[in-house]
């Protein structure tokens, strides 16, 4: 696997964790605005939600962190990339335990490949994110050697 460049990494990261801290906050919003139902399901999930919401801060964080060549980053980063990794696996197979046939039956092997097809460029960039963090080049660069 090739490593990837450190400049792509930051902005990548600090990209998609602004994008999800943003539309995560429109999701609280529109909850918030969306009545009571709503809002007590937001109540019930606040742990979990300021929690992912922590995570997403700690991507952007490394992501910045990175793109400005501080030595911590890479940790955060890492972290991150690891989390993501965990989050996409229990995902998935909270998920694929979830399809059912119309009939209950087990799903159709097309809906597993969709849920492949989504896990696997996840799981592979945050591999190829571990990966480049930890070689050689990255830590020289990082270190300021």
């Amino acid at each position: 696997m090739e490593l990837l460049p450190l400049p792509v990494i930051g902005w990548l990261y600090t990209i998609a964790s602004a994008l999800a801290l943003a539309l995560g906050a429109v999701l609280v919003v529109h909850a918030n605005r969306a009545g009571v139902h709503a809002r007590e399901q937001l109540a019930q999930r606040r742990l979990e939600d300021s929690l992912l919401f922590g995570i997403w801060l700690i991507g952007l964080a490394g992501g910045i962190g990175l793109l400005l060549g501080k030595a911590w980053s890479a940790l955060a980063l890492e972290f991150f990339s690891w989390v993501l990794i965990g989050l996409t696996l229990f995902s998935v197979i909270s998920r694929s335990r979830a399809i059912r046939g119309g009939d209950g039956t087990p799903a159709k092997a097309l809906r597993i490949f969709n849920l492949a097809l989504f896990a696997l460029p996840i799981i592979a960039l945050c591999a190829a994110t571990i990966l480049s963090l930890r070689s050689e080049a990255a830590i020289r660069t990082l270190s300021g050697s």
